[in-house]
Protein backbone atom coordinates (compact mmCIF):
# COMPACT_ATOMS: atom_id res chain seq x y z
CA UNK A 1 0.00 0.00 0.00
CA UNK A 2 1.09 3.58 -0.59
CA UNK A 3 -0.55 6.62 -1.16
CA UNK A 4 1.73 10.01 -3.07
CA UNK A 5 0.19 13.25 -3.04
CA UNK A 6 1.58 15.19 -5.36
CA UNK A 7 1.85 18.72 -5.63
CA UNK A 8 -1.86 19.23 -5.17
CA UNK A 9 -3.79 22.56 -4.63
CA UNK A 10 -7.73 22.81 -3.98
CA UNK A 11 -9.50 26.11 -4.69
CA UNK A 12 -13.18 26.26 -3.30
CA UNK A 13 -15.47 28.26 -5.32
CA UNK A 14 -12.94 29.02 -8.12
CA UNK A 15 -13.73 32.21 -10.21
CA UNK A 16 -15.89 33.49 -7.60
CA UNK A 17 -15.72 36.48 -4.83
CA UNK A 18 -15.53 33.89 -2.07
CA UNK A 19 -11.78 31.72 -3.82
CA UNK A 20 -9.66 30.58 -1.36
CA UNK A 21 -7.19 28.21 -1.57
CA UNK A 22 -7.41 25.77 0.59
CA UNK A 23 -4.17 23.53 -0.32
CA UNK A 24 -1.27 25.16 -2.12
CA UNK A 25 1.41 22.79 -4.05
CA UNK A 26 0.98 20.16 -1.02
CA UNK A 27 3.46 16.70 -1.54
CA UNK A 28 4.27 13.69 0.88
CA UNK A 29 3.80 9.76 0.56
CA UNK A 30 1.98 7.21 2.69
CA UNK A 31 4.16 3.91 2.94
CA UNK A 32 2.42 0.84 4.58
CA UNK A 33 2.40 0.70 8.12
CA UNK A 34 3.13 3.58 9.14
CA UNK A 35 1.72 5.97 12.00
CA UNK A 36 1.13 9.35 11.61
CA UNK A 37 -0.27 12.60 12.98
CA UNK A 38 -1.53 15.60 10.55
CA UNK A 39 -1.50 18.67 12.72
CA UNK A 40 -2.42 22.68 12.27
CA UNK A 41 -4.07 25.34 13.77
CA UNK A 42 -7.93 25.47 12.29
CA UNK A 43 -8.30 26.60 8.78
CA UNK A 44 -4.75 25.35 8.37
CA UNK A 45 -6.05 22.85 5.51
CA UNK A 46 -6.12 19.73 7.41
CA UNK A 47 -9.60 18.15 6.44
CA UNK A 48 -9.66 19.20 3.07
CA UNK A 49 -6.68 17.22 3.05
CA UNK A 50 -8.06 14.42 4.72
CA UNK A 51 -11.05 14.30 2.29
CA UNK A 52 -8.92 14.02 -1.22
CA UNK A 53 -7.13 10.94 0.93
CA UNK A 54 -10.38 8.66 -0.56
CA UNK A 55 -11.43 10.55 -3.01
CA UNK A 56 -14.15 12.52 -1.01
CA UNK A 57 -12.65 15.91 -2.82
CA UNK A 58 -10.83 15.94 -5.98
CA UNK A 59 -7.43 18.30 -6.49
CA UNK A 60 -7.90 21.30 -8.28
CA UNK A 61 -4.52 20.41 -9.63
CA UNK A 62 -1.80 17.79 -8.79
CA UNK A 63 -3.01 14.12 -8.13
CA UNK A 64 -3.62 11.68 -5.34
CA UNK A 65 -1.83 8.36 -6.74
CA UNK A 66 -3.00 4.86 -4.75
CA UNK A 67 -0.90 2.42 -5.25
CA UNK A 68 0.30 4.00 -8.00
CA UNK A 69 -3.12 4.87 -9.98
CA UNK A 70 -4.57 8.10 -9.73
CA UNK A 71 -7.79 7.98 -7.94
CA UNK A 72 -9.33 11.22 -9.67
CA UNK A 73 -8.83 8.99 -13.23
CA UNK A 74 -12.16 8.14 -15.29
CA UNK A 75 -13.52 4.92 -14.35
CA UNK A 76 -11.25 4.46 -10.95
CA UNK A 77 -13.72 2.67 -8.46
CA UNK A 78 -14.28 4.95 -5.89
CA UNK A 79 -16.04 3.02 -3.79
CA UNK A 80 -13.37 0.48 -3.54
CA UNK A 81 -10.84 3.13 -2.58
CA UNK A 82 -13.40 4.25 0.37
CA UNK A 83 -12.93 0.29 1.67
CA UNK A 84 -9.66 0.91 1.53
CA UNK A 85 -9.00 4.32 3.12
CA UNK A 86 -11.70 4.92 5.75
CA UNK A 87 -12.20 8.13 7.06
CA UNK A 88 -13.66 8.88 11.03
CA UNK A 89 -13.97 11.87 10.80
CA UNK A 90 -14.79 14.93 14.42
CA UNK A 91 -17.69 13.56 16.71
CA UNK A 92 -18.70 10.67 13.97
CA UNK A 93 -21.24 9.36 16.93
CA UNK A 94 -23.47 11.94 15.18
CA UNK A 95 -23.33 10.03 12.36
CA UNK A 96 -25.01 6.60 13.80
CA UNK A 97 -28.58 5.95 13.20
CA UNK A 98 -29.83 2.26 12.82
CA UNK A 99 -31.67 0.82 16.33
CA UNK A 100 -28.96 -0.92 17.57
CA UNK A 101 -24.68 -1.16 17.42
CA UNK A 102 -24.73 -4.20 15.74
CA UNK A 103 -27.04 -2.92 12.84
CA UNK A 104 -24.90 0.25 12.42
CA UNK A 105 -21.30 -1.36 12.23
CA UNK A 106 -23.10 -3.69 9.42
CA UNK A 107 -24.33 -0.43 7.33
CA UNK A 108 -20.19 -0.02 5.86
CA UNK A 109 -19.34 -3.46 4.52
CA UNK A 110 -23.21 -4.03 3.55
CA UNK A 111 -22.39 -1.20 0.77
CA UNK A 112 -19.82 -2.74 -0.27
CA UNK A 113 -22.41 -5.63 -1.58
CA UNK A 114 -20.57 -8.16 0.25
CA UNK A 115 -23.21 -11.42 1.40
CA UNK A 116 -25.03 -11.03 5.03
CA UNK A 117 -22.77 -13.83 6.51
CA UNK A 118 -19.32 -11.92 5.60
CA UNK A 119 -21.14 -8.37 6.49
CA UNK A 120 -21.82 -9.78 10.04
CA UNK A 121 -18.34 -11.32 10.78
CA UNK A 122 -17.11 -8.42 9.79
CA UNK A 123 -18.86 -5.89 12.14
CA UNK A 124 -18.58 -8.66 14.77
CA UNK A 125 -15.14 -8.63 14.65
CA UNK A 126 -14.47 -4.49 14.70
CA UNK A 127 -17.06 -4.85 17.35
CA UNK A 128 -14.27 -6.74 19.44
CA UNK A 129 -11.32 -4.77 17.81
CA UNK A 130 -12.53 -1.72 19.78
CA UNK A 131 -13.94 -2.92 23.08
CA UNK A 132 -17.70 -3.08 22.92
CA UNK A 133 -18.91 -5.93 24.86
CA UNK A 134 -21.10 -8.75 23.53
CA UNK A 135 -24.42 -7.21 25.90
CA UNK A 136 -24.22 -3.99 23.89
CA UNK A 137 -24.22 -5.31 20.27
CA UNK A 138 -28.07 -4.98 20.40
CA UNK A 139 -28.84 -2.10 22.42
CA UNK A 140 -29.77 1.60 20.41
CA UNK A 141 -26.17 3.50 19.93
CA UNK A 142 -27.90 6.53 21.61
CA UNK A 143 -27.65 4.38 25.09
CA UNK A 144 -24.51 3.87 25.51
CA UNK A 145 -21.75 6.56 26.85
CA UNK A 146 -20.07 8.88 24.57
CA UNK A 147 -16.37 6.87 24.54
CA UNK A 148 -18.64 3.56 23.58
CA UNK A 149 -20.51 5.57 20.76
CA UNK A 150 -16.80 7.10 19.63
CA UNK A 151 -15.58 3.90 19.45
CA UNK A 152 -19.04 2.20 17.52
CA UNK A 153 -18.06 4.41 15.15
CA UNK A 154 -14.57 3.67 14.23
CA UNK A 155 -16.01 -0.42 14.26
CA UNK A 156 -18.38 1.25 11.69
CA UNK A 157 -15.04 1.87 9.42
CA UNK A 158 -13.00 -0.84 10.83
CA UNK A 159 -15.56 -3.45 9.37
CA UNK A 160 -15.05 -2.35 6.27
CA UNK A 161 -11.09 -3.66 6.33
CA UNK A 162 -9.63 -0.67 5.56
CA UNK A 163 -5.16 -0.46 4.80
CA UNK A 164 -5.25 2.68 5.88
CA UNK A 165 -7.57 4.35 9.07
CA UNK A 166 -7.14 8.18 9.29
CA UNK A 167 -9.49 9.76 12.65
CA UNK A 168 -10.08 13.29 12.13
CA UNK A 169 -9.86 14.98 16.10
CA UNK A 170 -10.45 11.38 17.24
CA UNK A 171 -10.53 12.49 21.08
CA UNK A 172 -12.59 15.65 20.86
CA UNK A 173 -14.85 16.43 23.45
CA UNK A 174 -13.63 13.37 25.57
CA UNK A 175 -12.77 13.21 28.89
CA UNK A 176 -9.10 11.84 29.98
CA UNK A 177 -10.21 8.10 30.41
CA UNK A 178 -12.32 8.26 26.92
CA UNK A 179 -9.27 9.84 25.13
CA UNK A 180 -6.84 6.91 26.37
CA UNK A 181 -9.14 4.42 25.33
CA UNK A 182 -9.68 5.75 22.04
CA UNK A 183 -5.70 6.30 21.29
CA UNK A 184 -5.21 2.76 22.77
CA UNK A 185 -7.30 1.11 19.90
CA UNK A 186 -5.52 3.16 17.40
CA UNK A 187 -2.29 1.56 18.70
CA UNK A 188 -3.96 -1.38 18.70
CA UNK A 189 -4.75 -0.93 15.38
CA UNK A 190 -1.50 -0.06 14.12
CA UNK A 191 0.78 -2.42 16.37
CA UNK A 192 -1.71 -5.77 15.93
CA UNK A 193 -3.47 -5.36 12.94
CA UNK A 194 -0.60 -3.46 10.73
CA UNK A 195 -3.49 -0.93 9.72
CA UNK A 196 -1.31 2.70 8.63
CA UNK A 197 -2.70 5.15 10.97
CA UNK A 198 -3.43 8.77 10.11
CA UNK A 199 -4.67 11.14 13.07
CA UNK A 200 -5.56 14.57 12.83
CA UNK A 201 -5.00 15.95 16.13
CA UNK A 202 -4.52 19.44 17.93
CA UNK A 203 -2.63 17.49 21.22
CA UNK A 204 0.99 17.58 20.42
CA UNK A 205 0.88 15.49 23.84
CA UNK A 206 -1.11 12.63 22.56
CA UNK A 207 0.73 12.32 19.31
CA UNK A 208 4.37 12.76 21.18
CA UNK A 209 2.90 9.68 22.78
CA UNK A 210 1.83 7.53 19.98
CA UNK A 211 2.70 8.64 16.40
CA UNK A 212 5.88 7.87 14.76
CA UNK A 213 6.03 10.91 12.40
CA UNK A 214 3.86 14.29 11.94
CA UNK A 215 2.97 16.18 9.08
CA UNK A 216 2.16 20.08 9.45
CA UNK A 217 0.02 22.09 8.07
CA UNK A 218 -0.20 25.69 7.90
CA UNK A 219 -2.21 27.77 5.28
CA UNK A 220 -2.71 25.48 3.32
CA UNK A 221 0.94 24.79 2.94
CA UNK A 222 2.95 21.40 4.14
CA UNK A 223 5.57 23.22 6.24
CA UNK A 224 7.27 20.46 8.16
CA UNK A 225 7.29 16.37 7.56
CA UNK A 226 9.44 14.19 10.29
CA UNK A 227 9.64 12.31 12.68
CA UNK A 228 7.63 13.62 16.16
CA UNK A 229 11.11 14.24 18.17
CA UNK A 230 12.56 16.09 14.51
CA UNK A 231 9.14 18.26 14.07
CA UNK A 232 8.98 18.80 18.29
CA UNK A 233 12.93 20.56 18.22
CA UNK A 234 11.66 23.05 16.05
CA UNK A 235 9.94 24.69 18.89
CA UNK A 236 9.93 28.37 17.71
CA UNK A 237 8.69 27.61 14.20
CA UNK A 238 5.82 25.83 15.89
CA UNK A 239 4.99 28.79 18.17
CA UNK A 240 5.28 30.79 15.27
CA UNK A 241 2.73 29.05 13.65
CA UNK A 242 0.44 29.00 16.60
CA UNK A 243 1.11 25.52 17.69
CA UNK A 244 3.50 24.16 20.49
CA UNK A 245 5.47 21.47 21.47
CA UNK A 246 4.31 18.71 24.29
CA UNK A 247 4.20 20.04 27.46
CA UNK A 248 7.27 17.96 29.01
CA UNK A 249 9.42 19.11 26.05
CA UNK A 250 8.01 22.92 27.11
CA UNK A 251 9.36 22.24 30.73
CA UNK A 252 12.37 20.60 30.33
CA UNK A 253 13.74 23.35 27.98
CA UNK A 254 12.70 26.06 30.84
CA UNK A 255 14.74 23.67 33.34
CA UNK A 256 17.43 23.85 31.04
CA UNK A 257 17.63 27.41 30.29
CA UNK A 258 17.45 27.87 34.31
CA UNK A 259 20.50 26.45 34.68
CA UNK A 260 19.74 22.37 35.03
CA UNK A 261 21.69 19.94 32.94
CA UNK A 262 18.85 17.85 31.57
CA UNK A 263 18.09 17.32 27.75
CA UNK A 264 15.85 18.91 26.46
CA UNK A 265 15.00 17.18 23.15
CA UNK A 266 12.46 15.00 24.82
CA UNK A 267 8.66 14.57 23.63
CA UNK A 268 7.34 11.62 26.50
CA UNK A 269 6.10 11.48 30.17
CA UNK A 270 8.18 8.58 30.50
CA UNK A 271 11.17 10.36 29.37
CA UNK A 272 10.73 13.15 30.94
CA UNK A 273 10.63 11.55 34.24
CA UNK A 274 13.56 8.91 33.56
CA UNK A 275 15.73 12.22 32.51
CA UNK A 276 14.87 14.36 35.73
CA UNK A 277 15.46 11.27 38.29
CA UNK A 278 18.99 10.96 36.43
CA UNK A 279 19.97 14.38 36.80
CA UNK A 280 19.30 14.22 40.73
CA UNK A 281 20.98 10.94 40.66
CA UNK A 282 17.48 8.98 41.55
Amino acid sequence: MSIIVNHVDHIYNPGTVFEKKALCDVTFSVENGEYIGLVGRTGSGKSTLVMHLNGLMKPTSGGIFYDGADIASEGYDLRELRGKVGVVFQYPEHQLFEEDVFADVCFGPRNLGLDKSEVEIRAYEALKAVGIRDEQLYVSPFDISGGEKRRVAIAGVLAMKPEVLVLDEPCAGLDPAGRDEILAIADYLHDNLGITVIIVSHSMDDLAEHVHRILVMNDGQLVMDGSAREVFGHRDELESIGLAVPEVTAILSDLKKAGLPVRDDLITVEEARDEILRVFGK
